[in-house]
């Protein structure tokens, strides 16, 4: 099942993300290789600097998709103010597997 991860940075927080950056993109990359990443991508603020997340999950079960939110090394530096998680349905454009 798929779940949604939609996060906030705290505010003031672009340099955390700047310097966990090299870990969160090593385990994104570790997701992706397991089939556990759907896709993923940085908001953008105004200025176009990233200030959340969006991380789509392939997971069993919401717990199993909170654990793999809690262990992404943005979530463990502190950088978000809210991260929510919902079961989501991919129907339009839906890349062929």
């Amino acid at each position: 099942m798929l779940f949604a991860v939609l996060c906030t940075d705290k505010p003031d927080a672009l340099q955390v993300r700047m310097d966990t950056r090299p870990e969160h993109v090593a385990f994104l990359t570790d997701l992706n290789a397991k089939g556990s990443l759907a896709f993923a991508g940085p908001f953008l603020d105004d200025a176009g600097k990233p200030n959340g997340s969006l991380v789509v999950l392939n997971a069993e079960t919401i717990e199993a998709a909170k654990a793999i939110a809690a262990a992404d090394p943005y979530a463990k530096a502190g950088l978000f103010a809210t991260v929510d998680i919902k079961p989501w349905n991919w129907v339009f454009n839906k890349p062929e597997v």
